[in-house]
């Protein structure tokens, strides 16, 4: 079975039980066409929508629908991402630190649709060890436009978009100050951290840096610790990751937010289990403790 069916599968469920409750045996019948064995064909349902948490079963087989804890959200195929990668004068924004460059790259549709890269002079002068990383120098910044001057083009390319970023906290947080800072504001948009699905998707990889998951990957970085070059490999990366999603049922934007938040609970098997227990709470991003570097 192809992702794309599996995730077609659980709307077709989700639709159902919009109409009303539905026992095991009639979902297995009329959403996976199963009418033989009843232990198969429970089974078949159990492991279509068990760890999911829109759905719940009783001690009768009889399932529901819970729009209240996550809806169905926008099919991953559907959501347009803005991969952000940013280069910096080299500390935290409490340090007074700026942009020194700045990358989106647009994911849309399994494929990557639209660049953008630019250069930004921060005001301030680029430190040694910058430059030796990066090969940006003071030169190069100087002839640059001020966030100010890009401000507008980069909250057009981000909006209404999920941001993504391999550590997305610190991304986010230099590109929203710096827009709050030119614009008023930065859009809301939900954050997606590449770091953190790693840790969900490929658990066997210890060390998430970007350099170890684009080698895990087979994915090529043609300018590592430049702002394009890395938003382009990490736009190549959340396309696996996504991959990775789909094969696991988490055909939407919604399924996939609460499974990265979840906390190694497992996946219902047992027929006979008749909670999920599994209430979602709206909290933001969570910081992981991976270095996107």
């Amino acid at each position: 079975m192809t992702e794309r069916a599996l995730g077609s599968l659980v709307r077709s469920a989700a639709e159902r039980l919009g109409e009303g409750p539905r026992h095991t045996l009639d979902l297995a019948r009329e959403v996976l066409g199963l009418s033989g064995h009843p232990g198969a064909a429970a089974a078949a349902v159990f492991q279509l929508l068990g760890s999911d948490p829109r759905f719940k079963v009783d001690a009768d087989g009889v399932w529901s629908l819970d729009p209240g804890l996550v809806p169905m959200g926008r099919s991953l195929a559907d959501v347009p991402f803005a991969v952000v990668d940013v280069e910096t004068t080299g500390g935290g924004l409490g340090y007074g630190h700026r942009i020194i460059e700045l990358a989106v790259v647009e994911v849309r549709g399994g494929r990557i649709v639209d660049e953008f890269e630019t250069l930004v002079n921060p005001g301030r002068p680029v430190p040694g060890g910058v430059t030796a990383l990066t090969g940006i120098t003071d030169a190069m910044v100087a002839g640059a436009p001020y966030f100010d001057h890009v401000a507008e083009e980069i909250h057009r390319r981000l909006e209404g978009r999920v941001f993504v970023a391999h550590n997305v906290t610190f991304d986010w947080s230099f590109v929203s100050t710096e827009l709050v800072a030119a614009l008023g504001s930065a859009p809301t948009m939900p954050l997606l951290c590449t770091v953190r699905m790693v840790r969900r998707f490929v658990p066997s990889l210890r060390r998430r840096n970007l350099d170890e998951v684009t080698r895990h990957f087979g994915v090529r970085v043609h300018a590592r610790h430049r702002a394009h070059g890395d938003a382009l490999a990490t736009a190549r990366v959340l396309l696996r990751l996504l991959d990775e999603a789909r094969g696991l049922g988490l055909d939407d934007l919604a399924s996939l937010e609460w499974y990265l938040r979840r906390r190694g609970r497992r996946a219902r098997k047992d027929p006979r289990q008749t909670t999920l227990d599994l209430h979602v709470k709206g909290d933001g991003p969570h910081p992981d403790g991976d270095s996107h570097r």
